[in-house]
């Protein structure tokens, strides 16, 4: 990063820090689910989804607002902008006397975070290309990577010493030193000569042109698919694991734990896409996801929907591993027509895959009945959708076209 005096190291862990605030947004809190919804008097014990629904329908919505007005304005002043709107969010959350108050802050907050996480991957563009940055990036997401694992027990242990609102609060601090951090320590990454006007008809084009083309098209409904399945999984998975099997305040370990097979996932995928490719990769990984969550659903029609924790636990692992591979994948394969629109379109398959998560994920984890018939009916739903959407992609797809993908980081 010749053109900046930020350290790289220095560099590297804000990154870090301003893309993980949405994990850290979503899985901090998640033993505290419950918790939330019983002191805040939510009408059904599905109810508490919306805590995690409300924060996906403000990122999704963010996406398409901070990409390109960053585009327009320089980096920094869209994060430090979405920051404060991030910390409005937690604070409201944090004094909520009310189910919708909460509700209202958690949209606001996923909002905001969608400014830090979309903008922080620019500025990794703006300083590095190619390999620099396909370096960059790996170092960004091998901290990533620790978030899912670790935070649920830090929320876990929150609740041990104090109340859930703790938590906000620790979103609070966080942000305010992501936003000193970035204020003083980090340049602007976008000179004046490369800003352009923000237009709303050249994100219609590109969303116009996006919906257009089969193969981005086909990839971003399989993300939004398989994206689907997480909603799904990340709005009962306190209710599976801390209620339907028993094991409350070991939840944020299972929790964790699971979240260590998309870490393996990501490295075995950054280490094997170039000699495997994309598409084989991904299509075995779709075929393992499958299969599992069938074998997952006959389970459950043996068991009355209570399998064994013993035996689906090493298959959630094996199908979040599977995951793990289609997420970096089948995102850089959407992209893979729309070098031209790099941003706008990147803008546009996020906030589509993700609107198609919220919608169909949210529907089925409002199914959830105290068994597991409803979490294996949607991820092998969403599998076979996956399967069907990039199929037809593939057959659209010219020959001879082929990427390298550099890993989002994605919500977990």
């Amino acid at each position: 990063m010749t053109q900046h005096h930020t350290p790289e190291f220095e560099f590297i862990a804000l990154v870090a820090l301003l893309t993980a605030l949405v994990a850290m947004s979503i899985d901090t809190m998640l033993p505290a689910l419950g918790i939330m919804a019983h002191e805040l008097n939510a009408a059904h014990e599905n109810d508490r989804q919306f805590i995690i629904l409300g924060f996906f329908a403000g990122l999704t919505f963010g996406t398409l607002v901070f990409g390109p007005i960053s585009d327009s304005l320089g980096r920094k002043s869209p994060i430090v902008a979405g920051l404060a709107l991030y910390i409005i969010g937690a604070l409201l959350c944090f004094f909520a006397t009310s189910f919708p108050m909460l509700i209202i802050g958690r949209v606001l907050q996923g909002f905001g975070a969608a400014g830090p996480r979309i903008v922080s991957m620019a500025m990794v563009r703006d300083n590095a290309g190619g390999a620099a940055m396909a370096r960059i990036m790996s170092f960004v997401m091998s901290i990533f990577m620790l978030v899912p694992i670790l935070a649920p027990s830090i929320g876990q242990v929150v609740l041990f010493i104090g109340s859930w609102r703790l938590i906000f609060g620790g979103f609070v601090v966080a942000a305010i030193i992501a936003g000193i951090w970035l204020g003083t320590r980090q340049e602007e990454t976008l000179p004046l000569e490369k800003r352009h006007p923000f237009k709303a008809s050249e994100l219609v084009a590109s969303a116009l042109e996006v919906v257009k083309n089969p193969v981005s098209l086909g990839y971003t409904m399989a993300v939004g698919a398989i994206f689907g399945a997480f909603t799904c999984y990340l709005g009962t998975s306190q209710q599976i694991f801390a209620e339907q099997y028993h094991q409350g305040e070991r939840f944020a370990l299972w929790f964790g734990g699971l979240a260590v097979a998309i870490a393996v996932a990501m490295i075995f995928n950054g280490r094997n896409v170039v000699r495997l490719g994309m598409r084989k990769i991904s299509k075995w990984a779709l075929r393992g996801f499958i299969i599992t969550w069938a074998l997952v659903l006959a389970l459950c029609f043996i068991f009355a929907g209570q399998p064994p924790l013993v035996v689906i636990g090493p298959m959630f692992f094996v199908s979040f591993f599977c995951s793990g591979l289609l997420f970096g994948n089948y995102n850089a394969l959407a992209m893979e027509p729309m070098g031209h629109i790099a941003g706008m379109a990147a803008a546009v398959t996020g906030a589509l895959s993700s609107l198609i998560a919220l919608v169909f994920g949210g529907m089925a984890g409002r199914t959830y009945d105290g068994t597991l018939f409803p979490l294996a009916y949607a991820f092998l739903g969403f599998g076979l959708l996956a399967l069907v959407f990039s199929e037809w992609a593939e057959r659209n797809r010219k020959p001879g076209t082929g990427s390298v993908p550099i890993m989002d980081a994605g919500h977990f």
